[in-house]
């Protein structure tokens, strides 16, 4: 078990956070799959998903969303209360646009697929979480996850999630998620994995 520590103990995130964290998440995802796929050019890619997280944290999770940082990750969370405030407005799309510049498309279809994908019930879902590879092995992660987890069960809600990164299959398995689906992403995408855990006694 890894020992919590105040380096890896998670807090709230506030939008004063968010060149920290997107810097954070632009390196935890440099190697997602879904992640290069929409960011196909290795010479922008971390530039392009900073500026991508930095637009999902101040203009949609950190504003309407359950956000939680640690000195080298983030977690970003939608609780049901939340979930109809989180659906990116016409600005934060034409922001997403710009970042993703002819990719837009391919963004599109693939949120649109993978939404066919989530649970109808009530349920917390989360959207983002990612640890800065310098820092991976430390709990930070797993820190997050614990928190997030605890507030949906408190509330007696299940969570869903979705990953493209088969190597976290096993790490959220452990957590309680089981695979609900698995898809090809339009387009000859990346395979996403669907998972969903049901609430746990507390």
């Amino acid at each position: 078990m890894t020992r919590m520590t105040l380096a890896n103990a998670p807090e709230p995130a506030t939008i004063d956070d968010a060149r920290a964290i997107s810097r954070t998440l632009a390196s935890a995802f440099g190697d997602d799959p879904m992640m290069r796929w929409f960011f196909p050019d290795e010479a922008s890619r971390e530039a392009d998903l900073g500026r991508y997280f930095t637009t999902l944290f101040t203009r949609q999770y950190g504003l309407h969303g359950v956000c939680e940082r640690t000195g080298s990750a983030a977690a970003f969370w939608v609780s049901p209360e939340g979930a109809d405030k989180a659906v990116p407005d016409a600005d934060t799309i034409q922001e997403l646009v710009e970042i993703l510049g002819d990719r837009a498309p391919v963004f599109r279809e693939a949120v649109m697929a993978a939404a066919e994908h989530g649970p109808a019930e009530p349920h917390w879902y989360l959207a983002v979480i990612g640890a800065d590879p310098a820092a991976r092995g430390q709990g930070h992660g797993s820190a997050l996850l614990r928190s997030g987890l605890a507030k949906a069960d408190a509330a007696g809600l299940p969570v869903y999630l979705e990953s493209s990164k088969p190597d976290n299959l096993p790490v959220y398995e452990h957590f309680g998620f089981t695979v609900r689906a698995e898809f090809t992403l339009p387009g000859g995408g990346p395979v996403l994995w669907a998972m969903k855990r049901d609430p746990q006694g507390v």
